[in-house]
């Protein structure tokens, strides 16, 4: 019996001195590199609460973006669909104001929008930067959508291949489309929404000018849909502001300076994506020597957050390249590089040619890109 009183008072004395580990509440950021003269935020503009049809409360929201990295979201609860409305009250702005007040806590963006919910077409559209949610509840579409505009609202047309809509996934575009855009009541498409990648909304945005956007459409709690302890992430909007702050995020996705980040795909206009990938990328190594037919490593440091994979094509008369690299986000990969001949002297820069086939330009072109270094040929005795 002593032994016993011994042995649990052993262990009472550890677990005094090493407590069981408690969850970290912390924040893991997303590195992506800044543009110039503009800082590059990571938003999702469009989530749900129990508000409409979400599981969660709205300071969870908050919660979750700053846990996850993120600078802003956009609380967007639909205005016409209320599923829980016998529980709680329809309070269209009620949900922006409590996930803002823990959003100013931890110092995240939360901007207020709502979601105009309508058959086909027009279908869904977001409006964000609203003033007051509830001038939007009235029958008539076209209306709410004015009411947005007066209001100053940034508007974008959600999922538009949604198979809720339209049942072959496929998105589609209509005169009523064409209607809002001239009456300037019509802004953004969604290129990417949870994890449908559109191409189509994605040609839309070159063609129309519109402005390109990445959101998770989130319903549940977010570790429900996502792997986040496996490194799964949801998709964001990049938006590349002249400040953090909301001003900053509305002048900059009124200007279309927006990227997609959605799984390992990087989807926008070559002026944002290029400078992008130039700047996650740093040569460790930009000199090596190779000697007759042998062979030298190229390091690169991928600094960023995003992946990227290289189809090399390229050629050069003196070495020999593999036909693919991968850069792994964070880490730092090998390009080896192969002399061709014993008797090949010289020292000389390369500026190898490939395509990044997981960065899109446009719906079917990769971004065209140089690694540069420089090889030292010396000849095989």
């Amino acid at each position: 019996m002593q032994k016993s009183i011994c042995t649990w008072g052993a262990i009472l004395a550890l677990s005094v001195i090493f407590p069981a580990a408690a969850h970290d509440r912390a924040r893991t950021p997303v590195r992506v590199p800044d543009l110039p003269g503009f800082m590059t935020l990571k938003c999702d503009f469009h989530t749900h609460t129990v508000f409409s049809d979400g599981k969660v409360w709205p300071d969870i929201r908050a919660e979750e973006a700053w846990r996850e990295g993120l600078d802003a979201i956009a609380i967007t609860d639909h205005i016409e669909h209320q599923p829980h409305k016998n529980d709680l009250p329809t309070a269209h702005n009620r949900s922006y104001e409590i996930a803002r007040t823990h959003g100013e806590r931890l110092q995240l963006l939360v901007i207020p929008g709502s979601e105009i919910t309508r058959s086909m077409p027009p279908g869904h559209l977001n409006a964000i930067f609203l003033q007051d949610a509830r001038k939007l509840d009235v029958p008539d579409w076209r209306e709410a959508l004015a009411e947005a505009r007066r209001q100053g609202a940034f508007i974008f047309y959600n999922h538009p291949g949604w198979r809720g809509q339209q049942p072959d996934g496929r998105a589609r575009w209509y005169p009523e489309h064409d209607e809002l855009l001239a009456k300037d009541q019509l802004h953004g498409v969604e290129v990417v929404n949870a994890r449908e990648y559109y191409p189509e909304a994605h040609a839309w945005c070159l063609e129309k000018n519109l402005t390109m956007l990445s959101n998770s459409d989130i319903h549940n709690p977010m570790g429900l849909d996502y792997d986040l302890h496996l490194g799964d992430r949801r998709p964001v909007t990049l938006v590349f502001a002249r400040e953090r702050s909301r001003q900053g995020i509305q002048e900059a996705l009124f200007a279309r300076r927006t990227a997609v980040l959605a799984g390992n795909r990087l989807v926008g206009r070559e002026e944002h994506v290029r400078p992008l990938f130039e700047r996650s990328i740093r040569m460790l190594t930009p000199q090596v020597r190779i000697r007759g037919t042998g062979r030298a490593y190229v390091q690169i440091h991928n600094e960023s957050d995003i992946p990227y994979s290289l189809q090399i094509t390229g050629t050069d008369p003196d070495l020999t390249f593999p036909e693919e690299l991968r850069l792994p986000a964070g880490r730092v990969a090998l390009l080896e590089v192969r002399g061709r001949g014993k008797d090949r002297e010289g020292r000389r820069r390369v500026q190898l040619s490939c395509q990044v086939t997981n960065v899109l330009v446009r719906p079917d072109t990769p971004l065209a890109a140089t690694l540069e270094f420089e090889v030292t040929l010396v000849p095989q005795p």
